[in-house]
């Protein structure tokens, strides 16, 4: 898998690193669109919003043709439907009821409606303009009983950091006017949704300091006449005795309210509430997760269904051992039938006409949305169609990639293991020099409460293709394997992530899989953290890289960031020596090997003077470092030529500097401080 004992006529031999690969960073950043939801109009079209880098990232509304013709945008060549609400990046910009749809434009964050009947119909503001984007709104829901939208709203006007969230009703009647207050006093809101009548809301509220995947609260208000919650009750999350983080509520057609929570067995599993009693009954129990941390608005991980027999039916997903399952769960009868699709990887479910819409992927279908059609008895999937991917023609490079392993190795605690993703290196066109192993190129991911997923990513291609391996950690802390394995890292960020992922480094060396003398590391956001950490203090790496990366843990705290990540690290970091002990800028003089940093100038969640900070130390200490700063960019690189030239540097900074090779691709390398 990593060496070659005897030469193949058919291939060329060539040392790894130094392979030509067709997986172009072209074909990466064209393929790097994003999918921020999905939803079905009022004769069952599909419409989705995808990301476009071509066009700077621009988010565009879509709706697919039943008729395999090209798909049809919705909104107009100048809005971008995106929302800034919480710091998200994507998710909850847009809600659709029949061939209605309302959205959030990112240039002036206001609410827009929009008939979908004609292409040609222009978008109507529905929300005051406050003379600039200081209001902004997301995770709606129509109300039709009062002709008005619900929606969560986070008003900047006071204060630019310190806002105000809350639980407004947008009306719908054609005159902008102030939305009305529905709720208010927490610190954050998610998932207003109303019941089949409207006589009822359930939403999901937290407060500082917590994340609400560490606690949170659901409630039910009951809707007056005049259309104010004049009567609450908490459904979970108020006891105590129990730690929980309830999330995704939603209606039956019958009245009934599900949810996900981890009440139970540490795992996000469904439930159901009996009002007449405020009890909480168990949907169906399973030690894995039926759900994510809400990073983004917009999940939706489980949808009702009917069947001939009349039962209500839920067509859910859930993650066990870095895998994802499709099933359809009979609540009555507490059985779960899993449904057989190529998507090992699903984000999302929206139900359709007879037929479910999944967002999904696979070890080699990229990011992708297809239609799946059930039998009569929803026990069976009977036909599988893709009908919207982020690289539509990657497959004709299929030959080029390399196949995820899911492997679990032993950490520094005795009796823990974590978890990774490992890519040989792949290429039907070469074969490396005998007895050689190949460079390592090591991935944490961002969150840090995120997870890795073992999915055909173009980005990890480009490097196996070029004779690279790849290893993606889920480090203690990482969600997907239960509230036990996520709080791993309370208190001991920049300890727990860092010696995994250095474990997981030496595991593959051990192993024989990888070389020891060139192993780098990369990460975005808190990955970039966690890579310049074990940088700083550890000795396992050769070289690092960091995209928009934490250096200073204090410039995270309140008065650095914006209001939803503003209290989060209190909780994975501790004291202010804690602070100041893990913090890399601190200790530039444990820094000794080349590291390259990459920054967006409009990062809300990382300012970029903690990588101008961190530059200019290691200029000054005489390590050989390079800093890359885009314009118009935020927390995360959506420009296609920003993604391209990002990938293609980290690749020949690491060929240069600790690979013993020269990069096959023709890249016009940055300046390096201190490297001649």
């Amino acid at each position: 898998m990593t060496s070659s004992s005897s030469a193949s006529p058919s291939k060329l031999t060539a040392p790894y690193g130094s392979w030509k690969s067709p997986i172009s960073a072209d074909l990466v950043s064209g393929a790097s669109k994003l999918l921020a939801g999905t939803a079905v109009d009022a004769l069952g079209r599909l419409i989705f919003l995808e990301s476009r880098p071509s066009q700077s990232g621009r988010m565009v509304l879509v709706r697919a043709s039943p008729e395999n013709q090209d798909p049809v945008d919705i909104t107009p060549e100048d809005c971008s439907v995106r929302t800034v609400a919480m710091g998200s990046e994507s998710g909850g910009a847009f809600t659709v009821l029949g061939d209605t749809v309302i959205f959030s434009n990112y240039q002036d964050q206001r609410l827009y409606k929009k008939s979908m009947t004609s292409a040609d119909s222009c978008p109507v503001p529905v929300t005051p303009d406050y003379g600039g984007p200081v209001v902004c709104y997301a995770d709606g829901v129509f109300d039709q009983r009062f002709n008005r939208y619900v929606t969560v709203r986070e008003d900047f006007r006071e204060s630019s950091l310190n806002s105000t969230t809350t639980i407004v009703a947008v009306g719908l009647d054609g005159y902008i006017r102030e939305p009305e207050v529905l709720v208010a006093g927490n610190d954050f809101y998610a998932f207003p949704r109303m019941d089949p009548k409207g006589k009822r809301m359930a939403w999901i509220e937290w407060s500082h300091p917590n994340m609400p995947w560490d606690e949170a609260q659901l409630w039910v208000g009951y809707i007056a006449d005049n259309g104010e919650v004049h009567k609450r009750v908490c459904v979970a999350g108020d006891d105590p005795r129990i730690m929980e983080s309830p999330t995704e509520p939603k209606w039956s057609s019958k009245g009934e309210l599900f949810f996900i929570t981890d009440r139970h067995n540490g795992f996000w599993n469904l439930y159901r509430w009996a009002e007449s009693n405020n009890e909480v009954i168990s949907a169906y129990s399973l030690d894995a997760e039926f759900s994510r941390p809400l990073w983004n608005f917009g999940m939706n991980s489980y949808e009702f269904i009917q069947s001939n027999e009349g039962k209500n039916l839920i067509a859910c997903s859930y993650r066990k051992s870095g895998r994802s399952y499709l099933g359809i769960l009979d609540d009555v009868e507490g059985s779960l039938s899993l449904l057989s699709i190529p998507f090992t990887d699903i984000n999302n479910i929206t139900l359709g006409f007879s037929c479910l819409y999944v967002e999904g992927a696979s070890e080699v279908h990229p990011l992708s949305v297809a239609k799946v059609i059930l039998d009569d008895h929803k026990s069976k999937a009977v036909d599988f169609k893709i009908l919207w991917s982020s690289s539509p023609d990657c497959l004709k490079y299929e030959s080029y990639f390399s196949l995820p392993k899911f492997i679990e190795f032993p950490t520094e605690v005795p009796g823990k293991t974590a978890f990774a993703f490992f890519y040989p290196p792949s290429n039907s066109d070469y074969q490396a020099t005998i007895d050689e192993k190949p460079p390592l190129l090591l991935g944490s991911h961002g969150g840090p409460t995120f997870e890795s997923r073992g999915i055909l990513n173009l980005s990890i291609q480009y490097w196996t293709s070029r004779g690279w391996a790849f290893v993606d950690v889920n480090y203690g802390g990482s969600t997907g394997y239960g509230r036990e394995y996520r709080e791993r890292l309370l208190g001991k960020w920049g300890i727990v992530d860092v010696n995994d992922c250095c474990s997981c480094a030496r595991y593959l060396v051990d192993s024989g899989m990888v070389d020891g003398e060139r192993l780098c590391a990369t990460g975005e956001s808190a990955g970039g953290y966690t890579t310049l950490a074990a940088l700083a203090f550890r000795d396992t790496f050769k070289a690092g890289a960091s995209l928009y990366g934490i250096a200073d843990l204090r410039m995270l705290k309140a008065e650095e960031t914006h209001k939803f990540e503003s209290r989060y690290i209190d909780n994975l970091v501790g004291t202010e020596k804690e602070y100041f002990d893990r913090s890399p800028i601190n200790f530039v003089d444990k820094f000794s090997c080349p590291i390259i940093l990459f920054q967006g100038l409009e990062d809300m969640s990382v300012p970029p003077k903690q990588a101008r900070t961190i530059y200019h130390a290691l200029k000054e200490k005489g390590l050989p470092v390079a800093l890359v700063e885009y314009e118009g960019e935020g927390h995360g690189f959506r420009k296609a030529e920003n993604i391209k030239f990002t990938l293609e540097q980290q690749m020949v900074f690491f060929a240069r500097l600790v690979g013993h090779f020269k990069a096959a691709d023709e890249i016009t390398p940055i300046k390096i401080d201190n490297f001649v």
